[in-house]
């Protein structure tokens, strides 16, 4: 389904790490579906749906069985940890009817829960310099023997071995819990250069350069798209798999199924070099999320006035490279208690969803912790998160002026267009003392009142014969001006 031309294109992370593990997930979105729709989001990121190797208690980033959406009895039960089969794909129409388009999570790396184990001959490598080899060949015990039991070969006969994979964590015979690359093997080229060659993230490592492998992905990757009609992709940890890989996977699904097929990457690293020589690997065939950014924002929420606002969007892809951006504030690996724990300040949460929400770059990514809550951490919604969207589904059109010109009050203006009645904006934030800037939103609008849509303002601002205003914020807050229909 195509996205609505005339409406700002806004993604949801429709999921956080500590949902109840109650298989109702599914049930909840199908719910709720029609008020997505009303509150401006257009595209939705689905958690990853199949098997993984905790079953029901699985987030899904420890993939077991790709063919096992919650229809088959393994691992424990038979749903996921957010429903069944039919429920996901339910969910999914039930989206699409409200015209939002839906993303998949797609694991790809790595493959964990094991149904055996196989003796195969490997290299100890050194953890922090995996081009370094610290053992002689020796033989270990590596659960490398995938054969689905549970789903008997339907949908596809394929048994994942050793010769599948090219390292793993874990011994079993001895118990230890090392890098182990196995003899014979490579690890892949074209990914990460951390820790000398980051293809090794966990579990068995996937051998993207086995002939094998790449038949049965061409052939699940058609199979699942057949299956669920989604829209798009999420791609997990692509810093750890050979780009060569999706500059040719991608475009085939894309050819096989004629749709769009938006994809976005995670490639998790704050240099925005790195992100920008991928997606020249990559030819152009996915956009990636935007981490510097991320970062930045982190930052900002961290130091509090003492950040530099004019540094906010230098070296990150909003700023060098937009039209490939996926902006986001915070998501599921930077929450509390998870590994990349970064999670924005609530005080500045509303700052950052106006600086990727109500300007021109990016392809901006609200994250479910944000619109919904933590309750595991006691974390409330993010303050002012709904009027923003509505902000940008109603009002951020039209060219942008930037003022972003001193380091603890910036702000921009957009002056609407024709096809959004209404639509025009000033935004002005600051991360300490409040202020105000004169600022141009556009000759059609002289002698309108301009209106703080957040209400943290409760003053008028009156355009002037020249289209600009003098608009005004209070202390560590953001405000949000809008054409009121006054004169």
């Amino acid at each position: 389904m195509e996205e609505k031309m005339s409406q700002n294109g806004t993604m949801l992370q429709l999921f956080e790490w500590y949902l109840p593990a109650d298989g109702s997930h599914y049930r909840r979105i199908q719910a709720e579906a029609a008020e997505l729709g009303k509150a401006g989001i257009t595209a939705v990121w689905l958690p990853p749906a199949y098997k993984g190797a905790a079953g029901t208690a699985d987030v899904g980033y420890a993939v077991y069985d790709l063919y096992d959406l919650g229809e088959f009895d393994q691992k424990g039960g038979i749903p996921t940890k957010y429903g069944t089969r039919q429920e996901y794909l339910e969910a999914i129409k039930s989206l699409q009817a409200q015209g939002i388009q839906v993303y998949a999570d797609i694991v790809l790396n790595h493959h964990i829960g094991a149904d055996g184990t196989e003796d195969v001959k490997v290299w100890e490598v050194n953890d922090k310099n995996r081009n370094e080899v610290t053992s002689q060949e020796e033989t270990i015990r590596a659960w490398t023997l995938f054969q689905y039991p549970g789903r008997a070969g339907k949908y596809s006969d394929f048994i994942w071995n050793h010769n599948h994979f090219d390292g793993i964590d874990w011994d079993e015979q001895s118990r230890r819990n090392r890098i182990f690359q196995f003899a014979g093997k490579h690890w892949e080229g074209e990914v990460d250069a951390e820790n000398g060659n980051y293809d090794y993230l966990m579990g068995a490592d996937v051998d993207f350069d086995n002939p094998e492998v790449l038949k049965e992905l061409y052939r699940w990757g058609k199979w699942y798209l057949d299956t669920t009609g989604v829209d798009g992709l999420r791609l997990d940890a692509v810093k750890h798999i050979n780009a060569d890989f999706y500059q040719h996977w991608l475009p085939m699904l894309r050819e096989y199924t004629g749709k769009e097929l938006f994809a976005a990457g995670e490639y998790w690293s704050p240099e925005v070099a790195r992100l920008e020589q991928y997606l020249d690997r990559v030819d152009g065939n996915m956009s990636l999320f935007d981490v510097p950014l991320h970062f930045h924002l982190y930052q900002a929420s961290i130091q509090g006035e003492q950040y530099d606002l004019r540094g906010l969007f230098p070296g990150t892809l909003a700023g060098e490279n937009p039209c490939r951006a996926v902006t986001f504030v915070d998501n599921h690996d930077t929450q509390p208690g998870q590994a990349l724990q970064s999670f924005v300040q609530a005080w500045f949460k509303p700052m950052a969803y106006a600086l990727i929400l109500l300007r021109e770059a990016g392809y901006p990514c609200v994250f479910y912790g944000d619109y919904y809550g933590i309750p595991h951490d006691g974390i409330a919604a993010a303050e002012g998160l709904t009027l923003l969207l509505k902000a940008r589904s109603e009002f951020a059109y039209g060219r942008q002026h930037d003022y972003i010109d001193d380091p603890r009050v910036i702000g921009w203006t957009r002056e609407g267009d024709r096809e959004h009645e209404g639509s025009g904006i000033a935004v002005l934030l600051s991360n300490g003392a409040g202020g105000s800037k004169r600022m141009y939103v556009g000759a059609g609008f002289k002698g309108k009142v301009f209106r703080d849509f957040l209400g943290k303002c409760e003053d008028k601002v009156m355009i002037q014969e020249d289209g600009t205003g003098v608009f005004f914020t209070a202390d560590r807050s953001v405000s949000v001006w809008y054409a009121s229909g006054e004169e």
